[in-house]
């Protein structure tokens, strides 16, 4: 139980009495109390209206405020699905621009490497043409305008292969070649018994009318002039010899030729490598007739054909005698060629006659065709 000190002071309260509802006081009293309860219940409600406009009005605001920014937000989407796609745009472009210019670069690289390939190309034949043999050349000729030289002409030499049973006739003539053709049919009379019938017809030769060739160093050949006149065989010996020891730049020989037309050897080393060392040195030295000889090695070049057009001719003055059967006769062929030189058989003067009987094969050589020249020959 606690004591309260003398300091402290006690105040009581008297709740006053509630007046009785029987009463007219009390019942003022309760009128009263409820009309301010009923106040402070319309102060109330106001307060709930205004709070209710209030909430509208923010709500109203919040609703203009999202419809805003959504319309932002849709265009700022719209913005920026547009700057994705011209962004994009953009990149294709610089992709396509990017391909355009790799392709180029290829195209160039390309071209770069064709260059290079046909500078090193005429390099080479530069070397080779600048580092051919020496032949002595003597002229003999008289100098005239160059108006009144006479052109330079080239001889065909054509091998024609005969099948069995067939004759090549060439007449002096083309008038005769022409009649002989045309008469087509042709007995010859062997005796009194016997008569063999030939067909004559056209020669068609396949001749060269375009040939190009493609020339290039051979890796592993040589070429070696400046020679002397010696026993050929001792020289290739001794080539051979000199040229197979490496202290002289050389390598194993697989192949060693002489070429009697130009007076030069030809050297085939097994390795690629060995040809070029030798032609950079060029001039060699070399114990040939038991003294020093200098030698000249130049490069050797390989032809390959690259394009080549034929175009047919029907040989003017030549005839191919078909269809000769197998006749057990000593003078068939001079029988043959008698037949054709008499006049009353439409024939005229032979150049030339070759016979390929059955069973055995044959072949003619053209060495000239001309609209009045020509001859065929084994």
């Amino acid at each position: 139980m606690d004591c309260l000190s003398s300091d402290e002071e006690i105040s009581f309260v008297m709740e006053q009495p509630t007046p009785s509802e029987e009463t007219l006081e009390g019942i003022q009293t309760l009128i009263t109390n409820y009309k301010i309860t009923c106040d402070q219940l319309v102060q109330e409600q106001n307060d709930l209206a205004i709070i209710i406009s209030n909430s509208k009005k923010m709500t109203q605001d919040c609703r203009k405020r999202s419809i805003k920014l959504a319309k932002s937000l849709q265009e700022d989407k719209q913005s920026h699905q547009e700057q994705m796609d011209s962004e994009m745009v953009r990149q294709n472009m610089l992709s396509q621009e990017e391909f355009k210019l790799m392709k180029e670069i290829q195209d160039v690289e390309a071209a770069l490497t064709e260059e290079e390939a046909d500078y090193e190309h005429l390099r080479e034949q530069t070397d080779v043409f600048t580092s051919v043999p020496d032949k002595m050349v003597v002229f003999k000729g008289k100098t005239a305008d160059p108006g009144n030289v006479q052109m330079f002409d080239m001889t065909s030499r054509i091998v024609y292969p005969m099948q069995e049973g067939t004759a090549l006739i060439t007449f002096e003539e083309e008038e005769v070649a022409k009649r002989i053709l045309s008469m087509k049919k042709h007995q010859v009379k062997l005796d009194d018994e016997c008569r063999i019938t030939m067909e004559a017809q056209p020669v068609q030769l396949m001749l060269p009318r375009l040939v190009e060739i493609h020339s290039e160093v051979c890796p592993q050949r040589i070429l070696i002039s400046n020679l002397p006149k010696m026993d050929i065989e001792t020289l290739l010996s001794r080539l051979q010899i000199h040229f197979h020891k490496a202290r002289n730049g050389g390598g194993e020989v697989e192949h060693c030729e002489f070429l009697p037309d130009s007076g030069t050897v030809v050297l085939t080393f097994l390795e690629n490598h060995i040809a070029k060392g030798l032609t950079d040195l060029e001039f060699h030295d070399i114990e040939l007739q038991k003294k020093k000889h200098t030698v000249r090695v130049t490069p050797f070049l390989n032809g390959n054909i690259v394009n080549l057009e034929t175009k047919m001719m029907v040989c003017p003055r030549t005839v191919l005698l078909t269809g000769i059967p197998q006749v057990e006769h000593d003078s068939l062929q001079d029988l043959v060629e008698i037949h054709f030189q008499r006049s009353g058989n439409g024939g005229g003067e032979l150049e030339a006659f070759l016979y390929n009987p059955l069973g055995q094969h044959t072949t003619a050589l053209f060495e000239s065709i001309a609209p009045k020249k020509g001859s065929s020959k084994l």
